[in-house]
């Protein structure tokens, strides 16, 4: 079998990689000849510039790679084609359905496994993990995947991985710009909405068009949504079935308000798939934080808050509960500027402190721009490695509460890594 990936953004390349995986000889191709191909998994290859300007192609035994152009003829002796999830609804893509190429058409297994959703701006990953666990514990063979930016191996992953699969539940992360994309592909049985919070507005350009893509999306499903989630009698008038869920009332370990919600999403859920309460209740009294997700350590006097806030709504939730004497704050791309009101959200609690680092870029002087403009009359600090913050935790350990939050998920889990350890080592 063989497949024409197109587009080589997150999802892509975890496409590549996963159809290699499973035997797929992979035609690959992207418009912009200065793709970032890290991560893709391309052994042995040969390289031929057809234009050192404008297109390049390079060979390997399962799979051809086209930067800068696209082959037609390529296309069309592939059995299936992964798209974009950018690419949904537009007319190459609308083609491919008419004519059932999509690759969720083509391998169509996943479609007949009951399957939950799991979406919204924050807390999707600690929710799809905290319903796997339940599930896995109440006996069940759970399959979980989808968003690449949660940390999973992306959705084509997820569905070739279902189609050699035994298992009694697919559970998925679907992210907020990707809905009428995993509406088309996945044959959903309930969907779990989090909350819908100030993010990706670069795509949705406002909450109300945010707010009628899960509309689209919710059509005729059972879905769960918080008791006081904004625009509930939209979905409800959308959904087949509309269950709500409450903050979660027995222990966790986990830090937050937002994460009692979390809990009882997860909950609302398995109940309604009739898991014992006792199940839920001790899964979720031994459930830990998700690697990158917000986690506290304890250095000398300081409780250390690390995980990914990585918009303004995400680190509200965090700054409204504790007060923070510094905030350590990864920086975004510079093309999601919009990102940067994390920086107002930071100033209007006015910590004594705050320290940039770069997260997903080095956009620290626009950061530092950002924060001046606004006023902010504390300490601004930048560094640019991980010795240089953690030798700022260690200066800071004597105050009660430090942060480190932010953009850039593979940053922050090193940097946690590295504080967990280094408390270990103290108890």
């Amino acid at each position: 079998m063989k497949a024409a990936v197109i587009g080589l953004g997150v999802e892509g390349k975890k496409a590549v990689n996963s159809l290699l995986k499973h035997g797929w000889e992979v035609y690959a191709t992207d418009l912009n000849i200065n793709v970032d191909l890290s991560g893709l998994d391309l052994p042995m290859l040969s390289l031929d510039i057809i234009d050192e300007k404008q297109t390049v192609s390079i060979v390997g035994e399962k799979i051809t790679v086209d930067l800068g152009f696209t082959n037609p003829y390529a296309v069309e002796q592939c059995d299936a084609v992964a798209i974009s999830p950018s690419m949904y609804g537009g007319a190459f893509a609308t083609k491919l359905l008419e004519n059932g190429q999509l690759l969720s058409d083509v391998v169509s297994k996943h479609k007949d496994i009951f399957t939950i959703g799991i979406t919204g701006t924050n807390g999707k990953t600690t929710t799809v993990h905290m319903i796997k666990e339940i599930l896995e514990n109440a006996g069940k063979k759970v399959l979980v995947g989808g968003n690449g930016g949660g940390g999973f191996s992306g959705y084509y992953d997820l569905i070739l991985e279902a189609n050699d699969s035994d298992c009694d539940i697919l559970l998925v992360e679907v992210c907020d710009m990707t809905l009428d994309f995993c509406r088309y592909c996945f044959d959903f049985d309930m969907i779990g909405l989090t909350n819908i919070g100030n993010d990706h507005m670069d795509v949705h350009k406002t909450i109300a068009n945010y707010k009628n893509s899960l509309v689209r999306f919710f059509s005729n499903k059972t879905i769960f949504t918080a008791f006081n989630q904004d625009f509930n009698s939209d979905f409800k008038e959308a959904a087949a079935k509309t269950i709500p869920y409450f903050e979660y009332q027995d222990d966790l370990k986990l830090f937050g308000k937002f994460n009692l919600l979390n809990a009882g999403l997860a909950t609302a859920i398995t109940k309604e798939l009739k898991v014992p309460k006792d199940v839920i209740r001790s899964t979720l009294a031994e459930f830990n934080a998700v690697e990158g997700r917000l986690d506290v350590y304890k250095i000398n006097d300081a409780s250390v808050y690390i995980g990914k806030t990585d918009n303004s709504d995400a680190l509200a939730s965090v700054l409204s509960e504790k007060d923070f004497y510094a905030i350590f704050i990864g920086t975004p791309r510079h093309n999601e500027i919009h990102r940067l009101d994390i920086l107002d959200v930071a100033a209007k609690y006015n910590p004594e402190v705050i320290v940039l680092f770069p997260g997903l870029d080095d956009t620290l002087d626009i950061a530092i721009y950002r924060l001046n403009s606004l006023g902010y009359m504390g300490n601004i600090i930048t560094v640019h490695s991980l010795d240089e913050i953690i030798e700022l935790v260690a200066e800071y350990s004597h105050e009660e509460a430090i942060l480190i939050g932010g953009n850039g998920q593979d940053k922050i889990i090193e940097i946690q890594e590295r504080i967990k350890l280094i408390s270990q080592n103290l108890l």
